[in-house]
């Protein structure tokens, strides 16, 4: 009894692997977005912030300032190896959103704040789909501030830094197998700190070269709530309320981007991500009641992962400027552990994205994302439970950015 107690609350809490193991949010930018995600070697304006802030110091103008918000929406297909079995999810609409202002202090020194969302996911399958005791909803968000200084050691070359407070919140629903009405639901929260450095620099006119990187941040969530819908013959074993602590890791990125002006109005930029995936060996949970029987260390395996990225941009005139890009996006996960709370396939980002200017100082960003989650047969082992996946996802974006 005790065996299958531990292995019930285990597979159950391996649904937390979302907060740490699920799909990076890169939305901290509609311009940077619409180029393929690129951001790294770009002056853009106060958005510098979070994707290089070597570049802020280098911003021209005195006063920059952007906001914006995007919509993911998107499908996970599962098909239930060898049978006709399918269920899809039914998630609601993410919004990642960013907001920053920056301040060029003098010729040298340039300072800003930022706030965005580089890490979010909201899953929904149906409560009596295949994989309900995987999971069956899950919802999480992260918040990062960031206050950042930027200087400008010549004209062409700039470093700058950040000093990082991340916040988050998740919530999961699964069911149990004790009978049709068992059920849990994890709440909890946490928070860190961390931080992001950046350079830039220009060896000539029309060609830009930036390196970022921003620190894993490891979320502790102490005190959050367990409560465990099961019969009244197993309360002594598994107290129905109960409160809980974990670290759950958030990875480091290391960014390297390099963009060119190839005539007056063309522009391409080229980019590699490193996300350091393998931070996210293992999930480990404590619990401040009945410590012995709950408590469990759960192995994800993570592997670190590599994107490349291509960019280009049009500048038809003072009024209008378009965007399209394309990346690739592998999935660290392990093929022993692959669990449905966040369906992380080897993706295919494609990108659009236009700047109108309606007046001097001020644009409007649009962008648009579509992802490709290539189908690919998955498993997770410890619950013998296989199937194909598939995912597509769209993310239309608007922003405001307006400097002077």
């Amino acid at each position: 009894m005790k065996k299958l107690i531990v292995t019930i609350v285990t597979l159950t809490l391996l649904s937390w692997s979302a907060f740490g193991g699920g799909y990076q949010v890169r939305l901290q930018g509609q311009k940077q977005t619409g180029i393929g995600l690129i951001g790294t070697p770009f002056t853009y304006g106060a958005s510098s912030i979070f994707y290089n802030p070597g570049a802020l110091a280098l911003v021209p103008e005195k006063f920059s300032f952007s906001a914006g918000v995007s919509g993911i929406m998107g499908k996970a297909v599962f098909q239930k190896s060898a049978t006709d079995y399918q269920a899809y999810t039914d998630s609601p609409m993410g919004t990642p959103f960013y907001a920053y202002g920056s301040w060029k202090i003098n010729n040298s020194f340039a300072v800003g704040l930022g706030a965005y969302t580089p890490f979010g996911n909201s899953v929904v399958w149906n409560d009596d789909w295949a994989g309900r005791y995987l999971i069956q909803n899950i919802s999480l968000s992260a918040i990062f501030i960031q206050p950042t200084i930027s200087y400008q050691v010549k004209d062409k070359f700039g470093i700058g830094a950040g000093f990082v407070y991340a916040i988050g919140n998740v919530e999961i629903n699964k069911a149990l197998y004790y009978n049709t009405n068992s059920d849990v639901s994890l709440k909890g929260s946490g928070s860190n700190i961390g931080f992001n450095i950046g350079v830039f620099y220009r060896p000539v006119e029309g060609v830009n070269i930036g390196i970022d990187y921003r620190s894993k941040i490891i979320m502790k969530v102490e005190d959050g709530d367990a409560n465990f819908n099961i019969p009244s013959s197993l309360a002594t074993t598994i107290p129905p309320e109960n409160k809980f602590s974990a670290e759950l890791p958030l990875p480091a990125n290391l960014d390297f981007g390099v963009s060119i002006d190839i005539t007056e109005k063309w522009l391409i930029a080229f980019e590699i991500n490193w996300v350091f995936w393998g931070v996210y060996d293992s999930l480990i949970f404590t619990f401040e009641e009945s410590g012995d029987l709950l408590d469990s260390s759960n192995p994800r395996i993570y592997k670190n992962s590599v994107l490349p990225r291509i960019g280009a941009e049009f500048n038809l005139n003072e009024m209008f400027s378009f965007r399209a890009g394309a990346y690739y996006d592998p999935t660290p996960t392990n093929e022993q552990y692959f669990t449905p709370e966040t369906v992380s396939l080897n993706t295919v980002g494609l990108t659009l994205g236009v700047s109108i200017v309606p007046v001097k100082g001020l644009s409007i960003d649009l962008s648009y994302l579509q992802l490709f989650g290539m189908e690919a047969d998955k498993s997770y082992d410890p619950a013998n439970f296989s199937g194909t996946y598939k995912t597509v996802t769209f993310i239309p974006g608007i922003g405001l950015s307006y400097n002077f």
